[in-house]
């Protein structure tokens, strides 16, 4: 069993630092640590809430015991994660999240400041939910032989995915697999430009990617996505755009503009099936056939990951289910 990376034990207050540094070692696939103020702290481990209980030292799925979050507890874990320099991480701030070294990303939520209709600052903060970034090296290898073509050519590819199914794991791996290139398949490797607006694919830390993006990989963080894809298009000459979570119709358009541009796509959307897509007005033009050609469909039943079955839109064929 593994421990919690150094980066997130240390980026706690203190009074959680040795409670959260206990318990990891035996909580291997810890996803989430939640931090509410005075709730129960909560770790999100293995699919299940679990509650730390503050008399056995241990986390248990009862709430016996709790350890509740003092407001203390938030503000000082804040500070750290700034390292205490809020005004520095303003940017990701008044986004919702940071990103502590490692690629981890720490959502958070309090009282917002608007000026303008957008977001400027966000105070008092009452939440953080700190997401375990992992890698998973080498995941996309049985379904990349769907996705490359030749020796130098993509299949355009949408991934359907519920929450929490690992497609950001895989979607990682995937542009790690085109950008180095993949021996076995005798696939040589090509420019990827990636659109990492909510800096979870690259995990990038002060404009450097904490993760294995590949060598051939220009990341470009949180910048929406239909502005990311003509800012790449016009500077990076890329082979591929990569994308993540597609939700509404100016980011659909800019795809359209990248294909006119002769660039590949990859990218993915929240669903459990094409029929899904299909009924959600703003996302079934995902589905024309001249946009992708093969189609991934996530699902958890066999753990984050488990790739169901692979359609091809230009064949109107299932490969393979799990």
């Amino acid at each position: 069993m593994s421990k919690l990376s150094e980066e997130v034990i240390n980026s706690l207050s203190i009074n959680l630092r040795e409670k959260i540094s206990n318990i990891s070692k035996d909580y291997i696939n810890i996803e989430e640590i939640r931090l509410r103020s005075q709730k129960p702290l909560i770790i999100n481990a293995n699919n299940k809430d679990y509650f730390y209980n503050s008399k056995l030292n241990k986390l248990d799925l009862k709430m016996d015991n709790p350890y509740i979050v003092s407001k203390e507890d938030i503000e000082q874990t804040f500070q750290i994660m700034c390292k205490y320099s809020i005004h520095s991480f303003i940017d990701d701030i008044k986004k919702g999240f940071i990103t502590l070294r490692g690629g981890h990303r720490v959502g958070l939520v309090g009282k917002t400041i608007i000026e303008d209709g957008q977001v400027k600052n966000i105070k008092h903060i009452s939440s953080l939910n700190i997401r375990i970034s992992r890698e998973v090296i080498g995941c996309s290898d049985k379904i990349i032989n769907h996705i490359i073509r030749g020796r130098d050519k993509i299949n355009n590819t949408l991934i359907i995915s519920p929450p929490q199914c690992g497609k950001t794991t895989l979607i990682r791996d995937i542009v790690r697999n085109i950008s180095n290139g993949n021996e076995l398949f005798g696939f040589d490797g090509i420019k990827v430009a990636l659109i990492d607006e909510r800096n979870e694919i690259s995990g990038s830390y002060l404009g450097i990617p904490q993760m294995n993006v590949g060598i051939r990989t220009d990341v470009i963080e949180t910048c929406p996505k239909d502005i990311g894809i003509t800012m790449l298009l016009r500077s990076m000459s890329p082979n591929v755009i990569v994308t993540d979570e597609i939700g509404n119709i100016d980011e659909i358009k800019a795809l359209y503009t990248a294909l006119n541009g002769g660039v590949s796509l990859i990218t993915t959307v929240h669903g459990d099936s094409i029929d899904d897509i299909k009924n959600r007005k703003e996302l079934k033009n995902l589905l024309d056939s001249e946009l992708f050609k093969k189609v991934i469909i996530l699902s958890a039943k066999q753990g984050p990951g488990t790739v169901e079955k692979i359609y091809d839109l230009e064949e109107k064929r299932w490969y393979f289910a799990n």
